[in-house]
């Protein structure tokens, strides 16, 4: 069976074709311009295992905290429409337009020390949170809680209603329904989204910079690594993002059946 849906006009081909060569060309200057003979050097360098580690941990605990926060929005959202939902998604979806610098200075205003929530989480917490390992968490998670949120969202409004239904007709409880059925089936979607999240959690710059700042060993995750190597080393900062690169691609290549299914 062919893959293509009808034919298309031959002069599509060329726009499409300056559109891929448009996406390749950066990727290609960067493995062209790439130190391979000390690339292994380069990569296992203490600052950049630091960087890298540090990473590791704050997306994966921003991708927990984006599901643990963002799931019981997302079964909201999914469960219907009202103008409260609708406020709620636009709410949610703003991070994702909005400048990462902003979003940086947005929660300093909330979360800094004479921000509006700031004095009082100091006073819980017995530490300000921007400048430290929990800031860049904080960060990484605003950025990267929508991205779970609708992809959560979508997979359970793509869960058949007949089927939760069903349940309830044999007396299952709201929460039994939830558990026994509309999570499970949701999973996959769910399990995306989270991948998703932690992606996106990795690759913060812009809001991590400004709440949290760039310090080796607390704050300075690959992002901010590449930054500050463009200063002292340009073959260190190709490396660093080669690595940045093939952890979306990964992502990628994980979710291919997902998002680029096979006819």
């Amino acid at each position: 069976m062919s893959d293509a849906r009808h034919p298309l006009p031959r002069a599509i081909l060329a726009p499409a074709a300056a559109a891929v060569l448009f996406l390749a060309l950066p990727l290609l200057g960067l493995a062209a311009t790439a130190p391979w003979s000390s690339l292994a050097r380069e990569a296992t360098r203490p600052e950049v295992l630091d960087a890298l580690w540090l990473s590791v941990r704050c997306s994966a605990a921003a991708a927990a905290l984006a599901f643990a926060l963002g799931l019981p929005l997302a079964l909201w959202l999914a469960s219907g429409r009202s103008a409260a939902r609708t406020a709620a998604r636009i709410l949610v979806a703003l991070p994702m337009v909005m400048p990462p610098v902003v979003a940086g200075l947005a929660l300093l205003r909330a979360y800094g020390r004479s921000g509006i929530a700031g004095g009082p989480l100091e006073a819980v917490l017995g530490a300000a949170l921007p400048f430290t390992t929990a800031g860049v968490v904080v960060a990484e998670t605003y950025v990267a809680l929508p991205f779970f949120v609708l992809a959560a969202e979508a997979a359970v409004r793509g869960v058949d209603a007949r089927l939760e239904d069903a349940a309830r007709t044999l007396g299952a409880s709201p929460w039994r329904v939830l558990a026994t059925v509309t999570i499970p089936l949701a999973a996959p979607g769910i399990a995306a989204g989270v991948l998703v999240a932690w992606a996106r959690a990795i690759g913060e710059f812009g809001a991590t910079i400004t709440f949290a700042g760039s310090f080796a060993g607390t704050t300075r995750t690959m992002p901010l690594a590449v930054y500050s190597a463009l200063e002292s080393s340009t073959e260190g900062a190709v490396v660093l993002s080669l690595l940045l690169v093939g952890v979306s691609a990964a992502v990628l290549f994980a979710l291919r059946r997902r998002w680029f299914p096979s006819r």
